[in-house]
């Protein structure tokens, strides 16, 4: 097996239990607590609607947007670093199909297993930061994907083009 192929697939595999890992710490230990604190935000501006307490129920609402915007890149970091694990597996066992030099496979390889890494990582530092830093993380990260997966299909038509011009 190839350098590369192999770095995608254990890339692959070790991203996706951590992807897991993460998944399952979140869900014993951080996920409740978040859907109390939405839940909780949303029955208080409510109840301030009901009060007739524009003031409350402006500030409730307001948590319960900033407590859904946390939620909601808690449950996608898990998501997308597992998704991107199956993807770097998949394209793991379709490499050798990827008609390039293997130095240059690997550079692809590293660029995808960064990739992957990196985009969900900017998501998750959405949560603590909604300034441009963790959305340039995500924007880089997703690049990388974006280009190694250009680069792939590059490689797989550079194949199938010497392949007819071979017939």
């Amino acid at each position: 097996m190839s350098g590369s192929r192999r770095l995608l697939i254990v890339g692959g595999i070790a991203l996706a239990i951590w992807g897991m890992s993460y998944g399952l710490w979140y869900a014993v230990f951080a996920e409740h607590q978040a859907l109390d604190n939405i839940g909780s935000s949303l029955a208080g501006s409510f109840a301030a609607a009901a009060d007739r307490n524009p003031g409350l129920m402006d500030s409730s609402l307001q948590q319960y947007r900033e407590a859904k915007y946390v939620y909601e890149r808690q449950v996608d970091v898990h998501g997308h670093w597992i998704g991107l694990a199956m993807v770097l597996i998949v394209l793991g066992i379709g490499f050798d199909r990827v008609n390039f030099a293997e130095r240059f496979k690997v550079f692809l390889a590293i660029g995808l297993v960064v990739g992957a890494v990196v985009f969900p990582l900017g998501v998750l530092l959405q949560t603590i930061s909604h300034g441009p830093l963790p959305r340039a993380v995500a924007i880089v990260g997703s690049g990388f994907v974006i280009a190694g997966l250009v680069g792939c299909a590059a490689g797989v038509l550079a194949g199938q083009a010497s392949d007819v011009s071979a017939a």
